[in-house]
């Protein structure tokens, strides 16, 4: 007679099975990942054998060389060629989109199919991108830029004189505010303005979070952007802000984004190296570049109330840009919060009659969760917001001046006339007041003459590097050993040094693919791949709270510091902080000018056709209930 084994008698034999297959799985998983980092690593360096590298996944051909104008720069503009199947209508405006160089090459805004990019070109849009090489032109200056950029958009006029509506620009991160730059400095020929996770107002933000808005003060200023620059031999490698990029989240740079690969070694390769490829090869500045960003913009925050000026002496007005500015921004950008993205309005403007008066048209649209690099590269977010967006441009340009949020909600029973509706979503413009932007939270008088306070010890700092350290250190430096320190750096070297050109990595391939032909992967609920998990998890929760701590000791040592009112007076600011204002002065010429403009559009107002008077009627008939 046969009798039921006892589970409890099995359980030794079932461990050790289990823990057989677990271990199997782990050296397996182990041989893969090398192998990925052997990829990435051969990635690497074919991609930086290219005289003009970036990750685009759609055809183009070069429109206009930077190169080759008389204020030579390292940007081009190239046009896309739409995709086989896909209709492009000539008489709609074109789109161009500008790359942010802010460490990392080009190519993010159209690297998927489902992307700026993509979503443009299949709302029957000519599209262009400007993008720049490795290696800047020696002496190019961020000036040089804003008239290349210039000259590109006005290239891409030319080239579509029956478009209905001037070029819509769409600025990624850095490029936002380098187009706003030009946009001031040049507002013809601009259509509407897209800003992408585009900061503007550099000392805004939030207590308890935004710390990269700190790092400008916690070492006394940009005197090591300075050294940076010099240590370079006049160039300030790219590497050294993608590495501040990855320390904002600790856990996921020195854990959570490998362990991802390595749990998930069957699937999760190919997305894994696509975005490697972009972010594992970092570009090069000018020194006197980076230093002119550091001290104007992320330092001095001197862009949104007007202080800075070209080299002929035109100050860059925002207030200039007549075209209209659509600020894309979102809850889970670190990088960019919407206080950084927003609060330029407020520097600018009192009120929101204020906006009208200047004939400023201003959208703006909060995503609750996004993190940065999703606002220009999630395929979810290029599908919703900036499909609807590219659908809606034609609709933003014709709205009255004024300040609006865009809504964009899911098509669902309550929505009227749904057969009306293009698409799964139903964008709206709803009108907003400067109110609301100040509830989003933002810097007390206090925080920002701490802010005052680090750019006035900033710019004596720099004055003592420049004195008593600079000589010395551009005496001692060769463009041998600048390129040694560049090649050498952790944000290079941990890329390069997986590839084949390293001899013990050559057997790597061979070993992947007979593992791969012998895959046991470990069951799901194999008890050893569990605590493989947990022990993840703990690894990565210890690794952010570490960074939260970091990020808390950071902000008190910030307003400790340029807070104390020995500090602000020993650089010469008041600790009431009347010495302080961030608000751009009145300019009469301007204000009698825009008077003057309200007078000739009203002796206008009885012009145009038949479908401009349609639209002013349907605007004026919604304007009242707050939403278009």
């Amino acid at each position: 007679m046969n009798k039921t084994a006892n589970p409890s008698s099995l359980w030794p034999w079932l461990a050790g099975n289990e823990l057989f297959d677990y271990c199997v799985d782990a050296w397996q998983r182990s041989i893969l990942l090398l192998d990925v980092l052997r990829q990435r690593g051969n990635n690497y360096v074919e991609y930086n054998a290219r005289e003009v590298p970036h990750v685009l996944s759609f055809d183009a051909e070069l429109v206009l060389d930077g190169r080759t104008l008389p204020r030579p720069v390292n940007f081009g503009l190239v046009r896309i060629v739409p995709p086989e199947a896909t209709a492009i209508d000539p008489r709609k405006r074109p789109f161009i989109v500008f790359d942010p160089r802010a460490g990392h090459g080009p190519g993010i805004g159209g690297m998927k199919h489902d992307s700026e990019i993509g979503v443009a070109l299949a709302a029957g849009h000519p599209c262009y991108f400007v993008g720049f090489s490795p290696k800047p032109i020696p002496g190019q200056t961020i000036e040089d830029v804003c008239e290349a950029e210039a000259r590109f958009v006005e290239e891409v006029v030319s080239r579509h004189p029956n478009a209905e509506g001037q070029p819509c620009l769409i600025g990624n991160c850095q490029a936002g505010w380098q187009i706003m730059m030009m946009a001031a400095m040049h507002p013809q020929n601009i259509g509407p303005i897209m800003l992408a996770g585009s900061p503007l107002s550099y000392w805004a933000g939030v207590h308890g979070k935004n710390p990269m808005r700190y790092l400008g003060g916690l070492l006394g200023g940009t005197w090591l952007t300075s050294l940076a620059g010099d240590v370079g031999n006049g160039i300030f490698d790219g590497a050294n802000l993608v590495a501040n990029f990855e320390q904002l989240h600790p856990d996921n740079t020195y854990w959570k984004k490998i362990y991802n690969v390595y749990s998930k070694i069957d699937t999760e390769p190919p997305r894994f190296l696509a975005f490697e490829k972009w972010h594992g090869s970092p570009v090069l500045l000018n020194a006197e570049e980076m230093q002119a960003i550091a001290d104007q913009l992320f330092v001095g925050n001197k862009l949104a109330c007007g202080e800075l000026r070209s080299s002929n002496g035109t100050r860059v007005d925002l207030r200039n840009i007549k075209s209209p500015i659509i600020v894309f921004c979102s809850w889970g950008d670190d990088i960019t919060p919407p206080q950084q993205a927003l609060d330029w309005i407020l520097d600018l403007y009192d009120h929101e009659d204020e906006i009208v008066k200047a004939g400023q048209t201003i959208v703006y649209c909060l995503h609750q969760s996004i993190g940065h690099l999703g606002i220009f590269v999630s395929g979810k977010v290029a599908t919703k917001e900036h499909g609807e967006f590219a659908q809606s441009m034609d609709m933003i340009d014709l709205m009255p001046p004024g300040l609006y949020e865009a809504v964009i909600t899911g098509m669902d029973e309550s929505v009227e006339h749904r057969e009306l509706v293009q698409g799964s979503y139903l964008f709206s413009l709803e009108t907003r007041t400067l109110d609301d932007i100040r509830k989003l939270g933002g810097n007390s008088p206090e925080d920002d003459l701490a802010f005052a306070t680090a750019a006035r010890v900033s710019e004596i700092t720099q004055g003592l590097y420049s004195t008593l350290m600079r000589p010395a250190v551009r005496a001692a430096m060769t463009e041998a050993s600048a390129e040694l320190m560049r090649r050498s750096h952790p944000n290079r070297l941990r890329f390069g040094m997986f590839a084949d050109e390293n001899p013990f990595m050559r057997p790597v391939a061979d070993w992947a693919e007979a593992v791969r032909g012998n895959r046991r992967p470990a069951s799901q609920d194999n008890p050893f791949l569990a605590f493989e998990r947990m022990m993840s998890d703990t690894i990565a929760s210890g690794l952010e709270m570490w960074g939260k701590a970091r990020d808390a000791a950071t902000e008190a040592f910030f307003f400790n510091t340029y807070g104390s009112p020995l500090v602000q007076a020993m650089v010469g600011l008041r600790s009431d902080g009347t010495a302080v204002s961030r608000r751009i002065g009145r300019d009469v010429v301007r204000e009698a000018a825009a008077k003057q403009a309200a007078i000739e559009l009203e002796q206008r107002i009885d012009q145009g056709s038949l479908i401009e008077a349609a639209v002013r009627a349907l605007i004026y008939v919604r304007l009242p209930e707050g939403k278009v």
